[in-house]
């Protein structure tokens, strides 16, 4: 049996232009998945863009405003939770878990305080897609255009500690790495080893804080961040394909459990519970 999928975008996520709650469930019952995560996109933070950066993303130029900035639109989490119950009268044997992928929370303390007084969501992802350059936030290419590449890594790395101190809504930290899914291809290599001391300090701070590491499939997976969060003292993973459209759903995921199984975690004792070391 495959591990639950817990991260995963539908329609409901602004940037999900394919997705679908409906056809998602039914990709997860085809694969046999016990259950399902819908951690749709909550983003505040606007996003400086260049010119002519959104011409291969024609959707995204809609949500341009006067300074090009992307200005994410608002979460619907009503509809959300409505088409979520919809989902699970449907799929009654697939556990259909709600929740949210919260952008940069610790920058935007009232709008998340608000999100979470709609409802409960019971699974709630932290994410840095954005860091700040001279007063910009901006999403990594923008970044590795005008800096040197292990420069931006650090500065990536440096937020997420404070990320966690001053966001304590989320419990899972997806994608530690999300900055490399966009490592320039004339910089050297990506090397996680040239910035182990950063990353370990990310992953005990992590741990320190009690929440769980996420093993996100959609880039290349590192053995050695989930060997490392294992040696500073982590105690759960959780597995994300990052899917915004149906067949992404579960991507190399028997891959991925093989290699968490071999840094020393194991199945929870339901299916759809955290792996543990």
């Amino acid at each position: 049996m495959l591990p639950t999928d817990g991260h995963v975008h539908s329609e409901w996520s602004w940037d999900a232009f394919s997705g679908d709650m409906e056809q998602t469930c039914a990709q997860a019952v085809a694969l046999g998945l016990p259950a399902i995560a819908f951690t749709e996109h909550v983003d505040h933070t606007k996003w400086t863009v260049d010119p002519g950066e959104l011409d291969p993303f024609p959707t995204l130029k809609k949500h341009l405003d006067a300074d090009d900035r992307v200005v994410p639109p608002r979460f619907d989490a009503s509809g959300y939770l409505e088409c979520l119950d919809r989902c699970r009268v449907r799929f009654p044997d697939l556990r259909i878990i709600s929740g949210v992928e919260l952008g940069e929370p610790h920058r935007h303390r009232d709008q998340v305080a608000a999100l979470l007084s709609v409802g409960e969501f019971e699974r709630v992802l932290g994410s840095l897609h954005t860091i700040g350059w001279e007063d910009k936030a901006s999403e990594p290419p923008f970044h590795f255009r005008r800096r040197p590449a292990v420069e931006v890594m650090r500065d990536y790395l440096a937020e997420l500690p404070r990320m966690f101190a001053e966001a304590p809504e989320f419990g899972v930290l997806a994608h530690v790495d999300y900055a490399v899914r966009y490592w320039p291809a004339d910089a050297e290599p990506f090397d996680p080893y040239a910035l182990q001391p950063e990353f370990r300090h990310v992953l005990r701070t992590l741990a320190a804080s009690g929440r769980v590491l996420e093993v996100n499939t959609k880039g290349p997976m590192r053995p050695e961040i989930v060997r490392w969060w294992h040696e500073e003292g982590g105690e759960a993973v959780c597995f994300g394909s990052d899917a915004h459209e149906p067949t992404a759903l579960a991507f190399r995921f028997a891959e991925a459990a093989a290699m968490v199984e071999a840094h020393g975690f194991r199945p929870g004792r339901h299916p759809y519970e955290f792996w543990v070391r």
